[in-house]
């Protein structure tokens, strides 16, 4: 299983019922179908990996994550997953306060435009970063919405989210004390698992 992926079962519970956002050819799914014995659904757009999800015995929708999740019920879902996707969405806040709203808890991971790497092609070429991690040039990316680990931070505060964990690795999903330390700037992939606000902070907020 991919690398990330395998960071990102340890923090889902045996038994939980998964909802996996833009969950490609279902791998993350399969797997956690049989060895954690979990239930729930994949949301795809690209036809190619639905077959693919289809294939595996995995349970897949059809949907564009930007048109919102109004077809599921608040709180449906133990865990609410989006790997490398919230970059890509026209609405990442609209989408974020949706995982929150059905899921109790939302693992999502997204490059960190904050990296040491970024800036220093930034200050020193003055173009938007190209690399083996982000291959594309601002023309023809599918990432629409590049942030850092200090943004979408600002974004969970805005909407009452609690960050549970927070993993910052390099591309191939090491993690060191220096990252922890100082991760807006050492990371490239940020890894969180988030909260909704609960009852009692709701009740608190004007």
């Amino acid at each position: 299983m991919r690398a990330d992926l395998d960071i990102i079962q340890e923090w889902i519970p045996a038994g939980s019922r998964v909802l996996d956002l833009g969950c490609g050819d279902g791998e993350l799914l399969a797997w956690l179908r049989e060895h954690k014995q979990v239930s729930g659904y994949g949301l795809e757009i690209d036809p190619e990996k639905i077959a693919q999800c289809v294939g595996k015995g995995v349970n897949v929708i059809e949907q564009n994550l930007d048109k919102g999740l109004g077809n599921f019920a608040s709180a449906s879902f133990d865990v609410v997953v989006m790997t490398q996707s919230l970059q890509a969405l026209h609405f990442p806040d609209k989408v974020l306060a949706e995982m929150l709203r059905i899921g109790k808890t939302c693992i999502i991971t997204f490059p960190n435009f904050g990296h040491w790497r970024c800036r220093w092609y930034l200050a020193s070429k003055g173009r938007m970063p190209v690399s083996d991690f982000l291959p594309y040039t601002w023309y023809n990316t599918p990432n629409i919405h590049f942030c850092t680990f200090a943004d979408f931070e600002r974004l969970c505060r805005a909407q009452h989210a609690r960050v549970m964990d927070r993993l910052a690795v390099d591309h191939e999903h090491r993690h060191g004390w220096a990252s922890r330390i100082w991760p807006n700037l050492l990371g490239e992939i940020g890894i969180y698992r988030v909260s909704g606000p609960s009852a009692v902070e709701l009740q608190g907020t004007p």
